[in-house]
């Protein structure tokens, strides 16, 4: 791990949070290809892979985003903790318009049950929607954090962004199987099920590389970045993976796997940070 670290240190802060985005879609392709050795999911494991990648993504927005942001916004007391205010609720904001704008359907829901703007889209297409609309934050909470170390700014570190990336990847794997699976139950091809199970995080490394970009290009805005992908994140949590493992009989499977994903997530941040 420490050579991993000496490299990203060494290389662009952009296109280390591309190569650390490239790892968790690769992550997500990894998951999506046990389409190919399995032939369906047990709901319970389901569940508590859904609450894995809800524990990482909250444990994520705190130690990751939200701490680092408000140790490095200037200010006492209540002005510094402003940006981070601030931040976290236009991040909620942001996916919250795209929530109501981009056709969607989450996993374990009816396709009556579509979100967005009504469309004749395939359910296939609105699964996979469903599952890229809360990667975008997670590309840009890495990518903001590779910017944040590139400008100097205490509190982000190279060690606390690749523990992000890292933990990222680790819940991305069960999220692409648990995209993948539910296309091959549809009657998809194993081959299409695993295509559209990865093409939800392709937009991971796009989302980095912006993140990225704006922070180095607009420094003062980090404390508010960070944030604003902490909101992103948290909103995804509670609007859409914790209610899609509250639909069954799993739900203390479904929490066991939040409360170890958060952590997972901790020991991570907290170790390489």
């Amino acid at each position: 791990m420490e050579q991993v670290i000496q490299y990203f240190e060494s290389i662009n802060p952009i296109l280390a949070a591309f190569y650390a985005t490239l790892f968790t879609w690769g992550l997500t392709a990894a998951g999506a290809a046990l389409v190919f050795f399995f032939k369906g999911m047990n709901r319970a494991v389901l569940d508590g892979m859904l609450g894995f990648t809800g524990g990482v993504m909250v444990a994520a927005s705190f130690w990751s985003l939200l701490a680092p942001g408000i140790e490095m916004s200037k200010g006492e007391g209540f002005v510094k903790v402003i940006p981070a205010a601030v931040g976290f609720l236009l991040g909620a904001a942001f996916i919250f318009g795209l929530d109501k704008i981009l056709p969607h359907l989450h996993i374990n829901f009816k396709e009556s049950e579509a979100e967005g703007v009504k469309t004749p889209w395939h359910r296939t297409t609105l699964l996979t929607l469903a599952i890229t609309l809360h990667n975008i934050p997670e590309g840009l909470a890495v990518g903001v954090l590779f910017g944040g170390v590139a400008a100097g700014f205490d509190g982000a570190t190279i060690g606390g962004a690749v523990a992000l990336a890292l933990g990222i990847g680790l819940q991305n794997f069960p999220e692409g199987f648990a995209v993948a699976m539910p296309l091959r139950r549809q009657g998809l091809s194993r081959a299409k099920s695993f295509m559209f199970g990865q093409a939800s995080a392709m937009v991971e490394p796009v989302a980095a590389v912006l993140g990225a970009w704006a922070v180095l290009t607009f420094e003062p805005i980090l404390p508010y970045a960070l944030s604003f992908a902490a909101g992103a994140m948290i909103f995804v949590v509670v609007e859409e993976v914790i209610p899609e493992t509250q639909r069954d009989k799993y739900t203390d499977i479904a929490t066991m796997g939040f409360i170890g994903g958060f952590i997972i997530m901790m020991t991570l941040d907290v170790g390489l940070g």
